[in-house]
């Protein structure tokens, strides 16, 4: 991938899915951001194998050895930043990273939500979803504030909850769109696109 992409640290806690996506969008020579690092919460996960196995640095800043919610945050920003990244995308990353760190990437964390924001909040989206009985809901691409599950929205897709759906149903069908808008709006940024206007992201053309 060419040096001239704009760098960015993917954030994992699990398998990885989204990140592959980023990684699979990376290798065509047009797409404008270059994962320079992965960074995980804790070790032995399937995300940070699927890096290694093409070749992208890995850090883990694990949970379980900080007191501390700051003191993990500073790590992982630490980690991201000795990498050279100029952005922070959190790929199914299941930790809140302190204001302190927020602000050391201010503007520049991308996360991604299964839920149509600011519906359905917190870990347990799909789920809730579910169990609410709502017939719409969706995916959610948002810049990262010091509130959870808050910052300015980049955009939302909907999903319609079919009748007898599941968790693992829905599930399978908000990860297809997360797939596609996550390395999309990673591909966004790198070329400058978004600006935000209090509340608002607007869409430039570049």
């Amino acid at each position: 991938m060419s040096e001239s992409r704009f760098p960015v640290a993917v954030l994992v806690s699990g398998s990885g899915s989204n990140l592959q996506a980023i990684l699979d969008a990376a290798r065509d020579p047009v797409y404008a951001a270059k994962p320079v690092v992965v960074v995980s919460d804790r070790p032995n996960i399937r995300g940070l194998e699927r890096a290694q196995e093409v070749g992208v640095a890995t850090e883990v800043v694990n949970w379980a050895d900080y007191d501390e919610r700051a003191a993990f945050s500073d790590a992982v920003v630490d980690a991201a930043e000795r990498h050279g990244a100029e952005a922070l995308v959190l790929a199914g990353f299941m930790r809140i990273l302190s204001p302190s760190a927020v602000d050391r990437y201010a503007n520049r964390i991308i996360n991604i939500h299964p839920a149509l924001l600011p519906s359905f909040p917190g870990a347990h989206a799909v789920r809730d979803a579910v169990r609410y009985g709502v017939r719409v809901t969706g995916v959610t691409v948002h810049f990262v504030d010091h509130e959870v599950d808050h910052g300015p929205i980049i955009t939302q897709e909907a999903i319609e909850v079919l009748p007898g759906d599941d968790e693992d149903s829905l599930s399978a069908r908000i990860h297809e769109v997360e797939h596609r808008l996550l390395p999309a709006v990673v591909d966004g940024f790198a070329r400058g696109r978004y600006r935000i206007e209090g509340r608002h992201v607007i869409e430039e053309d570049t």
